[in-house]
């Protein structure tokens, strides 16, 4: 069985979710288990109406109905009479998503955001599931609720990998194909999670690993791995081959193309992962798998915007030692914030972190209180992997650099 996995830029409207039927008839015969986005911007769209239920907010209707007309126009494209079945199945969804909203928040934001997202990939599914089976593809559709069991640490659950496979062997069985949910899971008494953002890379891996998969396939709007995102750098080139090492690398530096998490079940079971292009299917892509790090052998550029650089420095003027470091280290963890680079003087650590519009305000009131802080918005963190002098003075350029570190294979800069 093969895995492959649709992002939301792949069925973002009606002519896109007909490309991902012709996507499919270049693989006649085959099994192939499809793990699906939400569609286009539904996710911001949804985590725009839970901001707006957390705080009460008046136009939860309103929201809800703009993101309902969005699929609703893509399901007339695709199914002209109206007592097609799926009509019937959104709608329903639609009113569970409205039933939540009627009532008062009674639990924390990451809890709400689970349940409030997770009806993104629920509604797209059903929809794909639809359209391939009225194709002549013919599939079943399956709840990720329930085969993805995870723990209750909500926006980011963790697999529990025991149950996830006895569910996932009892329900996927040889000869058939399926549709199911990226991104989504459940945890022991059946809530909502989510595995992350851009987590349908990473359920698709588990479904690999699980499965014994023979390989997991990824489909983008670009040919493959490229060595810098084509939408900020210039002059970027195909990589035709990437090792595992490299690409959770890569990964890690925050390279859009792949999940952080995706890489590790497959390379257990040396599940290799090809990163193609639904506009061009018969394209090489690019092949992850063990190997040689990089081919061709090239600088990968990757810029992560929306970061806040804060340094804090002991009132005193005292030395930033281990006890400090633990505290900040500990709010840090408490707070859920990504730190994807530091750096230390005699007196002060400075953290460049993701900022989070919710969590990011009261992580920063809580530092104040036992630390001095100065914060930086709306900075821009540049990575690059094998670097050359060329590279360096490439990111320096974008502005005035703030941050930097020199590494043996990694340069990162942050600037504003």
């Amino acid at each position: 069985m093969k895995i492959f996995k649709f992002g939301g830029a792949s069925i973002k409207d009606a002519e896109s979710v007909r490309n991902v039927a012709n996507v499919l008839n270049h693989y006649p015969g085959e099994e192939i288990l499809i793990v699906v986005s939400a569609m286009g911007k539904t996710t911001n769209a949804l985590e725009q109406l839970v901001e707006c239920y957390i705080n009460e907010g008046t136009d939860c209707k309103q929201r809800i109905e703009e993101i309902k007309e969005t699929h609703i126009k893509i399901i007339n494209e695709l199914f002209p009479a109206d007592e097609h079945r799926v009509h019937n199945d959104v709608e329903i969804l639609f009113m569970q998503l409205q039933l939540i909203c009627d009532m008062p928040p009674s639990h924390g934001f990451n809890r709400v955001y689970d349940q409030i997202v997770s009806f993104g990939e629920l509604i797209s599914t059903k929809i794909i599931s639809s359209y391939l089976n009225s194709s002549g593809y013919q599939n079943k559709w399956l709840d990720a609720r329930r085969l993805i069991r995870t723990d209750q640490n909500y926006r980011f659950a963790r697999v529990d990998w025991n149950f996830t496979e006895r569910m996932v062997k009892e329900t996927i069985l040889p000869g058939n194909r399926y549709v199911v949910q990226g991104f989504i899971g459940s945890d022991d008494d059946l809530n909502p999670t989510t595995l992350g953002r851009e987590g349908s890379d990473y359920t698709a891996s588990v479904l690999a690993y699980v499965l014994d998969a023979e390989e997991v396939v990824i489909w983008k709007d670009v040919e493959g791995m490229l060595n810098g995102d084509p939408k900020i750098f210039d002059n970027v080139e195909l990589l035709k081959e990437v090792s595992y090492r490299e690409a959770i690398e890569l990964a890690y530096y925050g390279a859009s193309v792949i999940h952080p998490k995706t890489i590790q079940p497959l390379q257990k079971k040396e599940i290799p992962l090809r990163v193609k292009s639904f506009l061009n299917p018969e394209g090489e892509g690019t092949v992850i798998r063990k190997g040689s790090d990089l081919n061709p052998f090239l600088p990968c550029f990757i810029k992560k915007d929306n970061q806040m650089l804060i340094t804090v420095s002991t009132r005193d003027l005292a030395f930033i030692v281990e006890d400090h470091l633990s505290m900040i280290y500990k709010l840090l963890h408490q707070h859920g914030a990504r730190v994807n680079m530091t750096q230390n003087t005699a007196v002060s650590s400075s953290f460049c972190i993701n900022n989070d519009p919710i969590s990011t305000p009261s992580l920063i009131e809580d530092l104040k209180k036992e630390f001095d802080l100065t914060c930086t918005k709306d900075a821009k963190l540049y990575s690059v992997r094998h670097y050359d002098e060329s590279a360096r003075e490439r990111v320096r350029a974008t502005g005035e650099v703030l941050l930097e570190q020199i590494g043996k294979d990694t340069y990162q800069v942050v600037t504003v």
